[in-house]
């Protein structure tokens, strides 16, 4: 057979997978420290580092998105060690899924509403002399950036699980809890 459960082409898509991981997760998992960075420096400065961070959160996103391929690939490569009914396969796919809902459907958009209010309060330049009250802006800002916190806080949750799921593999040819 070309490719078997612990030969070097499983080897070679396992290291893929791991590297994906590495990148994909590592590209947004600190995401919360980039949001405070730009909070802290507002104007033009918060809104650079906000939109950096956005850019480099999609390009994870493909990392993350190859994650899954490749742990298809793998569970498909090992013969019947490694099968889609263990339960580490099918509840990392479920959480694994679950994620990505919540990133698409309630973070994302957030994140997105967060950079445009930072673009609105910047074109609307500085207040009117004598002006009391901050623009409304900044209110959502509050409300979205602690929405943006929950979910990532969630979504950091889900990929430990995941984690775990891997590593003790319940279900799985060596695993269990």
């Amino acid at each position: 057979m070309l490719a078997t459960y612990g030969n070097d082409i499983y080897k070679l898509v396992l290291t893929l997978h791991i590297l994906c991981a590495i990148a994909g997760f590592g590209a947004v998992v600190l995401n919360a420290v980039y949001g405070q960075q730009a909070k802290a420096r507002r104007g033009t400065e918060g809104l650079a580092i906000a939109e950096a961070n956005y850019l480099v959160s999609k390009i994870g996103e493909f990392f993350i998105y190859a994650v899954f391929l490749l742990g298809i690939a793998l569970v498909l490569l090992g013969d019947d060690v490694v099968t889609f009914g263990q339960t580490w396969i099918w509840l990392s796919t479920v959480v694994f899924f679950t994620a990505l809902t919540i990133s698409h459907a309630l973070l994302q958009p957030r994140v997105r509403r967060m950079n445009a209010l930072m673009n609105e309060l910047i074109s609307m330049g500085a207040p009117a002399p004598g002006a009391t009250a901050p623009p409304p802006q900044v209110a959502e800002m509050e409300t979205v950036g602690k929405q943006i916190g929950m979910y990532g806080g969630m979504l950091h949750v889900m990929l430990v699980v995941i984690l775990v799921l891997m590593v003790f593999q319940p279900g799985g040819p060596r695993g269990g809890f």
